[in-house]
């Protein structure tokens, strides 16, 4: 059974109060220019190579110069990161929490994190836990965000869960954007053809608030370069103007 949107919005209040309370009522945070969530789908889906794909795409974009331009050009001159992995609504995971990265070393750090963090992978594919994992992240965040943004990557529509468009409406009422990065590879969802092209259905469904965008990659080969695209904007907030192919 779905759960109504009563009940997902009850179980996010007690935590989500906290993050609405005035400045002076919270315990002091570093500020950063955005608190970014990259959640990304592990489901069955998804195999090895190209689980190895997704998560060398994070690493090469993540120590890109051109990332590490865009997070010094800041206002602040550092950003908040934390990555998760997901599948079927009862499985997501936090790999690496939350860390501070202000130039190439403390994204080295990070990058080094995540190539010696384990992979699973399980059935099942659900966008709208990713989201609602997410939202649970940052609150919990010890940095104070200037934006909040949720990253989300998947190769597959939401077949877990509540419906997606029920959390994507939650994440934006409370003031975060939900950015997409859909993988348009060629499997059809156990068998059956898709009801819509996976970019109309992440544009459709899954985006919202502030700026939200999407960056679709063809295929898992392309999936760096369209990382590095959507980071890039997503850090600094600016157009995405193709300045590299």
């Amino acid at each position: 059974m779905r759960p109504s949107r009563r009940k997902v919005v009850a179980g996010l209040s007690a935590s989500a109060a906290a993050s609405f309370l005035p400045a002076a009522a919270r315990a002091e945070k570093k500020p950063v220019d955005v608190l970014l969530v990259l959640a990304v789908d592990v489901s069955r889906s998804i195999d090895e190579d190209e689980a190895r794909l997704q998560r060398q795409g994070y690493r090469n974009a993540m120590g890109d110069p051109r990332v590490i331009q865009a997070i010094q050009s800041g206002t602040l001159g550092a950003i908040g990161v934390a990555y998760t992995e997901w599948a079927s609504a009862d499985y997501q995971r936090l790999v690496i929490p939350w860390t501070y990265i202000d130039g190439p070393e403390t994204a080295r750090a990070w990058v080094t994190a995540l190539e010696q963090a384990p992979r699973v992978s399980m059935n099942w594919t659900s966008i709208s836990g990713a989201i609602e994992h997410a939202m649970r992240v940052l609150e919990d965040a010890p940095f104070e965000g200037t934006r909040k943004v949720i990253d989300i990557s998947g190769d597959g529509v939401n077949n877990s869960g509540a419906p997606v468009t029920l959390l994507r409406d939650l994440a934006v009422e409370a003031g975060i954007t939900i950015n997409g990065l859909p993988i348009l590879n060629d499997r059809s969802p156990f068998g059956r053809p898709p009801t819509m092209p996976l970019d109309q259905y992440f544009q459709e469904f899954v985006i919202g608030g502030a700026g939200a965008f999407m960056i679709p990659a063809d295929d898992f080969d392309a999936f760096q370069n369209a990382v590095l695209r959507k980071l890039i904007r997503e850090i600094s907030a600016a157009p995405d103007r193709r300045a590299f192919g």
